[in-house]
């Protein structure tokens, strides 16, 4: 079993459609062993997106992550990461599959409805960052 980090981001959350993305996960077998709605802080967003300091979009993706809240989910499954990744589509939503969930639910390239972790150390990282082992099952 693999576990990935899946965020539905300010704009997917304002549209009240977290339960719909929920529902996809769980429908492409990823389980959820995690979970937990925040506002992200500035610092939080930040330290989250640390290896983004210093380019041009560092300070609008901060922005945009703090604008509202936020459902942080720690998955699990077969392949989860790579199949997150698939089930998400393209970060630009006029690229994105059919079905997945930026072609339905992201507003653009930057507001792009949900986060999924690359790899399985971002995973890792990206887990422990916002979750302790009491918060996982």
């Amino acid at each position: 079993m693999e576990r990935t980090l899946g965020i539905i981001k300010p704009n997917a959350t304002k549209k009240n459609v977290t339960g719909k993305i929920i529902a996809m996960w769980e429908d492409a077998g990823l389980r959820v062993v995690g979970l937990k709605r925040t506002w992200l802080t500035p610092a939080q967003a930040e330290g989250f997106y640390a290896e983004h300091l210093g380019k041009p979009f560092f300070g609008n993706l901060v922005e945009f992550m703090t604008s509202g809240p936020v459902v942080l989910a720690a998955l699990e499954g077969e392949d989860a990461i790579q199949g997150n990744r698939r089930l998400m589509g393209a970060t630009n939503p006029a690229e994105a599959a059919e079905g997945t969930i930026r072609k339905l639910y992201a507003d653009s390239f930057t507001e792009n409805a949900v986060h999924g972790s690359d790899s399985p150390a971002s995973a890792e990282r990206e887990i422990n960052f916002f979750f302790n082992v009491f918060e996982l099952i």
